[in-house]
């Protein structure tokens, strides 16, 4: 049954809300923005058609307010909500509510994000429908029980302990020895219930020199369900990615095939609808892939995929939830360029600390290849009590070598960042680093390559324009007006 949006309120912020935006201006659907006392002047807030303020800074006063957020779709009109990703966006609670609201949810039922959004359950589907897993035990009740665990199964160190319900790289810890075990257990189990409001822990065999594989799945209500191939997510910081690209260098086709299809096999099983993804753990050791999880919403690397097949993923959500067919079945779905994105994080690129303040000067890549998502501009503040993300930058090529290129010009010579710190020479280094070039890397990357990334840092500071100016001022004042003036 066809259901007509009318107008959207996007319950999100920053790059995220922003992005929604841009394809809602393309199907000609007018946007309502929610925004916090300290976002008033926000990207995403002069970007929409109207918008809300919802409440104060801290985001369960404001982009963790349900109520607040349904009372502003209501009173402006909108018969439909977008949540982008983070904040609300896999809570199925607020998904259920705005449906009891008589909006329309643009994303995957609530039922089944409640079901993903406790792995131990996701394991469970996963096994039902014959899809690989990393050993462990789904739901630990003490340290002792652990260690049972890795004599009965013959488990070796490390293993990592994580929150169930936990989610973008929180809740995890790695544990190397049998006397951390005990404090591992309690510190996570801890995290788990303060962040996630849910103390459930999960153990699993760490996967060394693990590879993160992620596949794009798009579904309509009617049954059809197609992948849009793979990415590869294995670039990361603190559990949490910073470098992504498709197709991935480390598989070949027929592994890629199989990886795509035991995807799509999954999300049938629990039948999904919309966009999600589901991860995979690659192990390039034995050339096996393991089931992590399923995120049933819009990812922020979903660009790369776009650019590299031509397809719309926000779109296709916004069709999806109004009821239409896919408009395509898996033949007709192609790469035809490389992509790689970098996630531009107000950060020191040293210590990933964050850095906040006014973006004083902002210079954007453009040319051949490069596509921005921004969620700030020049004059903008980042403030502190969010994600420390405000632009992505996408590149893409004929193949990895023109698309690594290509992501090289934008970051050393399109952009600019002044007033804050930026993750940039960090991300600059590990595009240049030979390991990075030639495939060849884990999830541990960057903290096996921390100080030689730290070192290639080319240094750049306001100051060096002023010198420029002072060379050539005092250029002209001892030798007068050259030729080429």
């Amino acid at each position: 049954m066809e259901r007509k949006i009318k107008k959207v309120l996007i319950a999100n912020r920053g790059v995220s809300a922003v992005r929604v935006m841009h394809t809602c201006r393309d199907k000609k659907i007018p946007t309502t923005a929610v925004y916090s006392t300290p976002d008033r002047l926000g990207l995403h807030v002069l970007s929409s058609d109207s918008a809300v303020h919802i409440g104060e800074a801290p985001p369960i006063k404001s982009y963790l307010n349900m109520d607040a957020i349904i009372e502003a779709a209501l009173k402006t009109g909108c018969n439909a909500v977008h949540p982008g990703w983070g904040f609300l966006s896999e809570n199925h609670i607020f998904a259920q509510r705005v449906i009891d609201s008589g909006l329309i949810w643009i994303g995957p039922k609530p039922e089944v994000i409640k079901a993903m959004g406790d792995k131990i359950e996701a394991k469970k589907w996963a096994k039902r429908a014959n899809v690989p897993v990393i050993p462990g035990i789904d739901n630990a009740k003490s340290y002792e029980e652990i260690i049972d665990w890795m004599k009965e199964e013959d488990i070796s160190f490390p293993i990592l302990v994580k929150a169930s319900a936990g989610g973008g790289g929180k809740g995890m810890l790695k544990v190397e020895r049998a006397e951390d075990i005990q404090n591992a257990f309690t510190q996570v189990k801890s995290e788990a219930l303060k962040s996630f409001g849910d103390d459930k822990v999960l153990v699993e065999k760490y996967i060394e020199r693990g590879r993160h594989i992620e596949v794009q799945i798009i579904a309509d209500e009617y049954g059809s369900i197609c992948h849009l191939f793979e990415r590869e997510c294995t670039i990361q910081r603190r559990n949490q990615k910073i470098i992504e690209e498709t197709p991935s260098p480390s598989l070949d086709d027929t592994l890629r095939q199989e990886i795509c299809f035991t995807a799509v096999r999954f999300m049938r099983e629990i039948g999904y609808t919309s966009a999600g993804t589901v991860e995979f753990l690659y192990d390039s050791n034995t050339k096996k892939f393991y089931f992590l999880e399923v995120n049933t919403r819009l990812q922020v690397e979903h660009g790369i995929t776009e650019l590299s097949t031509g397809l719309d993923i926000v779109s296709l959500m916004i069709d999806i939830a109004e009821g239409k067919k896919l408009p395509f079945n898996q033949s007709d779905i192609h790469q035809n360029r490389w992509s790689i994105e970098c996630r531009l994080n107000a950060e020191d690129p040293k210590n990933f600390s964050p850095s906040f303040g006014r973006i004083t000067r902002l210079q954007v890549p453009h040319g051949p290849g490069i596509r921005i998502s921004p969620g700030a501009y020049e004059g903008a503040s980042i403030p502190p009590f969010y994600d420390s993300m405000f632009m992505l930058l996408i590149s893409a090529g004929a193949d990895r070598t023109d698309a690594i290129r290509t992501m090289d010009r934008a970051l050393s010579r399109g952009l600019r960042v002044e007033g804050v710190k930026t993750i940039a020479p960090l991300l600059l280094s590990i595009l240049r680093h030979p390991k990075f070039i030639s495939g060849e890397f884990s999830t541990r990357f960057i903290e096996e390559h921390m100080d030689e990334l730290i070192s290639s840092f080319k240094e750049r500071d306001p100051e060096d324009e002023v010198l420029k100016i002072a060379r050539y001022v005092a250029e002209i004042s001892a030798l007068g007006q050259q030729k080429w003036m």
